[in-house]
């Protein structure tokens, strides 16, 4: 198999960036992961995002906004854990 071209300049860990495409990571999403790494330290970069919390702290009102956003049928019977796990499976 041919030998890969490094990934640039513009990539600020290209350790980084050829693990993730040998794991199968596009071109694009490798270098802005490499990156963000390189900026801060690498386990902020995993704890990016994803502030929503849980969806059993949320209260039934807020599960059926949620429910009505993403069409899942049948919500204004579902109880709280019918609604939580509805919206799991979505």
């Amino acid at each position: 198999m041919p030998r890969r071209k490094g990934p640039g300049p513009s990539v600020k860990d290209p350790e980084l960036y050829e693990a993730l495409r040998d794991d199968g990571a596009s071109k694009e999403k490798a270098a802005r992961i490499a990156n963000a790494a390189a900026n801060t330290s690498r386990s902020a970069v995993g704890r990016k995002g994803g502030r929503a919390g849980d969806y059993d702290d949320w209260t039934k009102k807020e599960l059926l906004a949620r429910a009505r956003e993403v069409g899942i049928e049948g919500r204004s019977t579902m109880s709280k854990s019918e609604l939580v796990d509805a919206l799991r499976n979505h």
